[in-house]
């Protein structure tokens, strides 16, 4: 009899619904245009092009919008991050795509990549460009209709086929909650920023400013830079201290809140699907072992190949439940990374407000300005695939330990070989304790006889002065040939550090895994540097207070000039509009100017030309 689970699978591993998601990820485009279309006519260009271009037909319409700003965007964080990780699915997609270009020529791969990744961009832009929108009427509604598309289809493929053939039970579910999540608040938050404007547009509420230049946590710490600080510090608690501590003077950009939160979607959707392949290798790893024991017992267990069997049977065993395991902490890791990495980020970003780069290696003190615009248009990307196959990597690492903690300490015990253990244990403990302690000796006896003493009672060391110049040469002499064989054990814990390091770590991009003076080998580093230091230019407090400072005094003397001079035209009878008295004076000047009348282009019609001979009239009198 089969389980419950088991009949599960199989009925639903043949299971075809009505909706296929990819297949709507293109049809999704359609839509897409037309809100694109609708929001771009709706959008007013600031710069129109000459009478002689042929984009002077669309006059002031089809302006071009943006997504959001990745440079200095505090507002709406978590709007924009929540349709971020609506994304998440189909990111993932993507990772799917490129396992399945084995038909593709190698040489198209990358261009059919692209091609997926601004198919996703596109069907995913309305999310982004209707939160972004001045026009906050239309756009809500039509990010509302939007997201609502994406939610039912959503919820009928859920429930047309909940169960899968890997996981059995609602593993539909378990992979598409997160994006029905998003896109519930994203539907709330449309719902709201459409009460609100219809509010505003009914005139029931006053339209207040959305995104102003200076914000509000950036004059703040201005204000702290000019005061005086502190004579005692306030005393911080352990969780500030130790872990993290809250800044009212600082907000992280919408990018880092949509990178983070994209991040632990995909994190969470990548190991849903690494479970998938380990349900898919541990079935057929169970055929094999049935085989193994078919094998066994056609020879009642005293074929040669007998003991082999049983150590592989165990094998498998052991490593399907340190595989499970391990999955725990290697997610955990890289969890505690994705914060460490946003603490960074601001720990590294007000060093660079401080004028301080000593953190960074010195070929880093100057990057190359394209390089650095390119680096922040790739940082969030290259961020989520890191973390992503860190967790692989690391999770395989730690799988590693756990065979060797496994085989070299319980399955000894479990096999009554406790003591034998013990004893292994204990002398090579011994044994590392005793070169230890030779190469602390080393260091006792250079600082109590071979250096001179101490020059005042107020220092905390010996000087760098050779003492008994004799003696330490036989010393040295003495020690170089067991220092030979020392350095051999020092050459191989060297490179199992920094294989173990350069594992732990391959998911920070943050922090260079490379050794000093090849840190520009290191292209995730690169992107973070270069990411830094664009937001380092573009977002610092100091800089954006004294722009606007400027710019709040050039609108305070253009209003100032406009009230002077239209006190001076002011008739003293009753108002007139400007524009004839604006003709009447442009006549006047063609009539002083006669020349000008050659240079001007004239709109075509009949009036024009009477008006041109009228003047030509006036001039030749």
């Amino acid at each position: 009899m089969m389980s419950t689970n088991e009949r599960t699978r199989q009925l639903n591993g043949t299971c075809a619904g009505l909706v296929d998601m990819e297949l709507f990820l293109h049809y999704s485009l359609i839509p897409s245009l037309l809100i694109i279309l609708v929001l771009s006519f709706l959008q007013r260009r600031e710069h129109c092009k000459q009478r002689d271009d042929t984009s002077y037909l669309l006059g002031n319409y089809f302006g071009i919008i943006i997504p959001l700003d990745f440079v200095g965007t505090f507002s709406n964080r978590w709007s924009y991050g929540i349709a971020f990780g609506a994304t998440a699915n189909n990111v993932m997609f993507l990772f799917s795509e490129g396992s399945q270009l084995l038909r593709t020529p190698q040489w198209a791969r990358a261009f059919v990549l692209l091609i997926g990744g601004f198919e996703v961009g596109l069907s995913h832009f309305p999310f982004f460009a209707c939160l972004s929108s001045e026009f906050r009427l239309v756009s809500s509604i039509l990010g509302f209709l939007y997201s609502l598309t994406w939610f039912v289809v959503t919820i009928l493929h859920i429930t047309q086929c909940p169960h899968g053939q890997f996981l059995g039970r609602y593993e539909t579910v378990i992979f598409y909650w997160p994006s029905l999540l998003c896109l519930s608040f994203l539907l709330g938050r449309f719902l709201y920023m459409f009460v609100k404007s219809l509010r505003i547009y009914l005139g029931w509420e006053l339209q207040t400013e959305e995104k102003p230049f200076l914000e509000i946590h950036q004059a703040e710490h201005v204000k702290q830079l000019l005061r005086k600080p502190p004579l005692q510090e306030k005393k911080k608690s352990w969780f500030q201290s130790r872990i993290y501590e809250w800044d009212p003077c600082f907000q992280f950009p919408s990018r880092m809140i949509g990178t983070t939160v994209l991040a632990f979607i995909c994190l969470y959707l990548f190991i849903v699907i690494e479970f998938c392949v380990f349900v898919y290798v541990r079935d057929a790893l169970d055929v094999f072992e049935g085989e193994l024991e078919s094998y066994i017992a056609s020879v009642n267990q005293t074929g040669t190949l007998t003991p082999v069997i049983l150590q592989v049977k165990e094998l498998i065993k052991i490593s399907k439940g340190v595989w499970v395991v391990t999955i725990l902490p290697a997610s955990l890791t890289c969890v505690s990374y994705l914060f460490h990495i946003l603490a960074c980020y601001r720990k590294h970003v007000k060093r660079l407000w401080a004028g301080n780069k000593h953190f960074l290696p010195l070929k880093f003190h100057s990057p190359s300005s394209s390089g650095s615009v390119a680096a922040i248009a790739r940082y969030s990307g290259w961020q989520i695939a890191y973390i992503l196959w860190g967790y692989l990597v690391i999770h395989v690492v730690q799988s590693l330990c756990g065979l060797v903690i496994m085989y070299s300490l319980v399955l000894p015990v479990i096999h009554n070989q406790g003591l034998e253990v013990l004893r292994g244990l204990g002398i090579g403990i011994l044994t590392i304790s005793i070169v230890l302690g030779l190469m602390i000796l080393q260091v006792c006896i250079a600082g109590s006889f071979f250096l001179q003493p101490k020059m005042s009672t107020v220092d905390k060391q010996k000087p760098l002065a050779l003492n008994n110049r004799k003696m330490f040469h036989n010393f040295s002499y003495f020690l170089f040939f067991y220092n030979v064989l020392l350095g051999l054990g020092a050459c191989l814990s060297r490179l199992l550090i920094s294989c173990i390091l350069g594992t732990w770590l391959i998911a920070r991009i943050d922090r260079t895994i490379m050794q000093k003076g090849y840190e520009g080998a290191d292209m995730g580093f690169r992107a973070w540097v270069g990411m830094l230091y664009v937001d380092h230019y573009h977002t610092h407090p100091v800089l954006v207070s004294f722009c606007h400072i400027l710019l709040r005094g050039l609108r305070e003397r253009q209003l100032q000039q406009a009230l002077s001079c239209g006190h001076l035209y002011q008739p003293a009878g009753p108002r007139t509009s400007a524009r004839p008295r604006t003709r009447w004076r442009l006549l006047q000047t063609l009539i002083n100017n006669p020349r000008l009348l050659m240079l001007r282009k004239s709109k075509p019609g009949p009036g024009s030309q009477e008006f041109t001979q009228i003047l030509l009239t006036c001039s030749k009198s």
